[in-house]
Parts: C-alpha cells; structure tokens; sequence
C-alpha cells in the first residue's frame, strides 16, 4: 500500500475527538453501568491484531459477569446496540484504529493470512467496515449453528476477508464516508 492515506487519520480525529467530549456523560454512565451490573472495572480489555499484524489492547464495555462468565441483561442490551464499541473510541484517538477498516480480531486469524490476503495487515483496524455491517448480526448467525467455530473459519471470515481486500483495493474518502452513513442508518 501507498503512504498511509492523510484524510483518514484527518476524518478520524476531526469526527472522533468531539465525539468523545460530547459522549463522555454517557461513556461516564455506560462505564458505571457495566462496572455495577457485569463487575468492575465495567471496561473490558483484549489482545487484537492491528496494522502490520502489531497486537494491541482493544477497549469494550464489560458485557459479561466477571464471575459466572454469563452475558448480563444490561450486556446484551448494549451488545445489541453496538454500545459496548463505544470505548473503541479511545483506540482511535490512540490511533491503534481508524473508524474505518477490518474489524480487528483475535489472534490467529488476520495475523494467519498468506499471500494477496495479508494486504488487510497494512490497513488500521476499523470501528466499522463493509464486513462488519453485513455481519452485524454475526453472533446471531453463529448461534443458529451446530458448530460456530467451524462455520466462522469457514464460512463468516473468509467472506469477510474478501470483503476487506476489496476494501482495501478501493479505499477511498467517498468509499469511508459511505460506510459511516450505512453505519449510522443501521444504529437503533
């Protein structure tokens, strides 16, 4: 890939920085929330593969009970809602992502790739993407099989890396912008 795009980092802080001041009353709440119905600290951290296949710690609002390991109700709901993403906002602003890109995933998958495929390593993660939105209901799907893991690795994710190399073909200002307004329409 070229340089790094200069609009992307430009869109991500110039949307994302008065976004999180304007959030940060209902981050502050979602934050006790969390810590108060699924334990504290109600922020959960995980390892994911970044651009360049670097791991970094991922920010979500804690939607599991810290003991039982059950989905809480109050999870579910901001799992529903896409609100448990909102501290992804802070890898933004750390600029581990970009509001755009791959989803990031766990270890074993992006970082696994060969060939024409690891092109997707040289993207920033995304808040959102193509992949993402027409998989928005992914833990749905996976709950409707009789193997999950299986039909993810063969199914879900190939799909979404063909997804996310075409992205990655035609990245564009117009393309992101389009993308975030799909984003939007599909938010509740």
């Amino acid at each position: 890939m070229k340089k790094y795009p200069w609009w992307k980092a430009m869109m991500d802080y110039s949307i994302v920085l008065p976004a999180t001041i304007a959030l940060l009353p209902v981050l502050l709440i979602l934050f006790l929330v969390a810590s108060l119905d699924a334990g504290f600290p109600g922020i959960f951290r995980q390892e994911r593969i970044g651009r360049y296949g670097k791991v970094f710690i991922i920010y979500k609002f804690r939607t599991y009970h810290a003991v039982t390991h059950t989905k809480s109700a109050v999870g579910n709901w901001m799992r529903k809602n896409k609100l448990d993403e909102l501290p992804q906002l802070f890898n933004i602003l750390k600029g581990d992502m970009s509001l755009v890109g791959p989803r990031p995933d766990i270890p074993g998958y992006y970082d696994s790739l060969k060939g024409n495929d690891r092109l997707i390593l040289e993207l920033k993660p995304g808040l959102t993407s193509e992949a993402g939105i027409k998989y928005s209901n992914e833990e749905e799907i996976l709950s409707r099989q009789s193997n999950a893991l299986e039909y993810n690795d063969q199914v879900l994710f190939p799909e979404k890396v063909r997804i996310n190399i075409d992205y990655y073909h035609h990245l564009s200002f117009r393309k992101d912008i389009r993308i975030l307004l799909k984003t939007l329409s599909l938010l509740r």
